[in-house]
């Protein structure tokens, strides 16, 4: 099993930024890569990026390329995702997420964190 406890989420004007941060607790050894998802009101949830914990290999949604950055800290078990250049159709929930080694899916969710961008 893995906690995951997600932090940083707030409100921002359009063009600002936030810092999004995913703590990991538990069989944390077993992680092969962590992400981000949003869902955003009535709508389905979506991929944001994500992350290898070991390699570092990273993919992003093509709506947040270019301006959303996912890091690691692995001395941590710590994810960030630092988000600039925000815009009001980022206003979602973000998760955090977990693939282990043993899955194809992830696994492991967050609370969720909320983000509102203004316009």
């Amino acid at each position: 099993q893995v906690q995951l406890v997600e932090s940083g989420g707030g409100l921002v004007q359009a063009g600002g930024s936030l810092r999004l941060s995913c703590a990991a607790s538990g069989r944390t050894f077993g992680i092969y890569a962590m992400g981000w998802f949003r869902q955003a009101p009535r709508k389905e949830r979506e991929f944001v990026t994500a992350i290898t914990w070991t390699g570092g290999s990273t993919s992003y949604a093509d709506s947040v390329n270019g301006r959303f950055t996912i890091s690691r800290d692995n001395a941590k078990d710590t994810v960030y995702l630092q988000m600039n250049y925000l815009k009001p159709e980022d206003t979602a929930v973000y998760y955090c997420a977990v693939q282990p080694v043993t899955s194809t899916e992830y696994e492991y969710w967050g609370q969720g964190t909320q983000v509102t961008v203004s316009s």
